[in-house]
């Protein structure tokens, strides 16, 4: 009878937690890819509010439009360096997820080899004892045979 591998529970947990890490940095790229998005979509905002604001100056306009034109390009601009900061911490969290994907995949393969290792230990084992038992048959066999021989003569 075939013995259990001791570390299965082992190899069950490390394929579990290559499952969540895979899940995980699914999510996180789902970020960084929305915090892209915002970014690109501020940027563009800034450029059409940055062109708008330079037809209006080219048409003439009062102290008043002017302060609240470079106001409102001063906050998209707040919010773009904010917007950055969100996108490089997005980035720093795929990466860390990349790692930790890495590792979680590193450790499940030195556990899957440590089970293939004990299956192919088993089946030698298990061809060992066959030939044993086909060993001890064929004796029994040939003994057998020589004691009939014996008989005969």
């Amino acid at each position: 009878m075939a013995n259990t591998f001791n570390l299965q529970p082992l190899v069950h947990l490390a394929k579990q937690k290559n499952d969540a890490a895979t899940r995980k940095l699914g999510q996180l790229n789902q970020q960084q890819q929305s915090a892209q998005g915002k970014l690109d979509t501020l940027m563009q905002f800034r450029r059409d509010y940055q062109g708008k604001f330079q037809e209006a100056a080219r048409n003439g306009m009062d102290q008043h439009d002017l302060r609240n034109f470079q106001n409102f390009i001063n906050r998209l601009d707040e919010a773009i360096t904010q917007q950055r900061g969100v996108m490089e911490q997005a980035q720093r969290s795929v990466q860390n997820g990349r790692s930790e994907l890495t590792e979680t995949q590193r450790r499940m393969k030195s556990f899957d080899t440590l089970a293939q290792r004990h299956v192919e230990a088993e089946k030698k084992l298990e061809a060992k004892t066959e030939q044993k038992i086909q060993d001890e048959h064929s004796g029994r066999f040939a003994a057998h045979k020589m004691a009939e021989k014996n008989d005969e003569s």
